[in-house]
């Protein structure tokens, strides 16, 4: 059976940092891409990052690539979102999508597994 847990979600301020984990069970990530998506109240799911099996590439939303950086431990079966420099508007639910493609994107309808979401809080 194939599941996706996050964690790591909370309540920061401002200029703060967290890290996601995403970990998975009856598959490995070392031939899965892995994608980080989040929604916020009122708003459209949007892609964040997303981390290619094929090659180790990683790929953001043009606004967060200096602030985020998504990693693989494979030993751990195990995908990290760095969240750095938090702000309020990255307050949502983060949620961890696994494509069976060897590339990934940042379009939802391309992720066949999901994580129930973990809630990121950042107050100014």
């Amino acid at each position: 059976e194939v599941e996706v847990v996050e964690s790591g979600g909370g309540s920061v301020q401002a200029g703060e940092s967290l890290r996601l984990s995403c970990a998975a069970s009856g598959f490995t990530f070392d031939d899965r891409s892995v994608a980080w998506f989040r929604q916020a109240p009122g708003k459209e799911r949007e892609g964040v990052s997303c981390i290619s099996s094929s090659d180790g590439s990683a790929y953001y939303k043009d606004s967060l690539k200096d602030r985020f950086t998504i990693s693989t431990d494979n030993a751990k079966n195990t995908v990290y979102l760095q969240m750095d420099s938090l702000k309020p508007g990255d307050t949502a639910v983060y949620y961890c999508a696994v494509t069976l493609y060897i590339f990934c994107g940042l379009e939802a309808d391309e992720y066949n597994y999901w994580g129930q979401g973990t809630q990121v809080s950042v107050s100014s």
